[in-house]
């Protein structure tokens, strides 16, 4: 798992980015974020702010949505990314290993203080496990989070 792609950063982007475990981990200690469950008291784990991957990618200025794709599980989330810039949180290993699947992994995007789902653009259901892939577009882009409460309880089912 170390040397493979992690998460792909892409789309109205300067910088299109591969990131592997060790590209996440070796981010300065300023952009970690240990244990998560302070925002999160179900989630376990650390990761890096999404400010960190901003810094990187550095999304053009035309670009006013991030997409969050989770390909495993066909969920995909649009938020903008004035919002979201500051609540980010990029999850990628528990207790110095890589984030299991059965944790959400290999990569798992968290909102430091989602609003209940369906209540606003930062909802809770904008919290997207097995994520593989934040795009950067002009427009919303792709976006199946629950529409009623019947999708909503089939989503959170177990």
């Amino acid at each position: 798992m170390p040397d493979e792609i992690l998460l792909l950063v892409d789309g109205a982007v300067e910088n299109r980015l591969e990131l592997r475990y060790a590209d996440l981990a070796t981010l300065p200690a300023s952009q970690q974020v240990p244990d998560v469950s302070r925002f999160h008291p179900k989630r376990q784990g650390d990761g890096v702010v999404l400010e960190a991957i901003l810094e990187r990618a550095r999304p053009r200025a035309e670009a006013n949505y991030l997409t969050l794709h989770a390909d495993r599980d066909d969920f995909h989330v649009s938020v903008p990314l004035a919002a979201v810039r500051a609540e980010g949180i990029v999850v990628y290993h528990r207790a110095g290993q890589p984030l299991e699947i059965d944790q959400g992994g290999p990569v798992r995007f968290l909102i430091r203080d989602p609003a209940a789902c369906h209540t606003d653009e930062l909802d809770d259901c904008a919290n997207v496990k097995f994520l593989n892939r934040i795009e950067f577009s002009v427009r919303r882009g792709r976006d199946t989070r629950p529409q009623n409460e019947e999708e909503h309880a089939k989503l959170h089912s177990p």
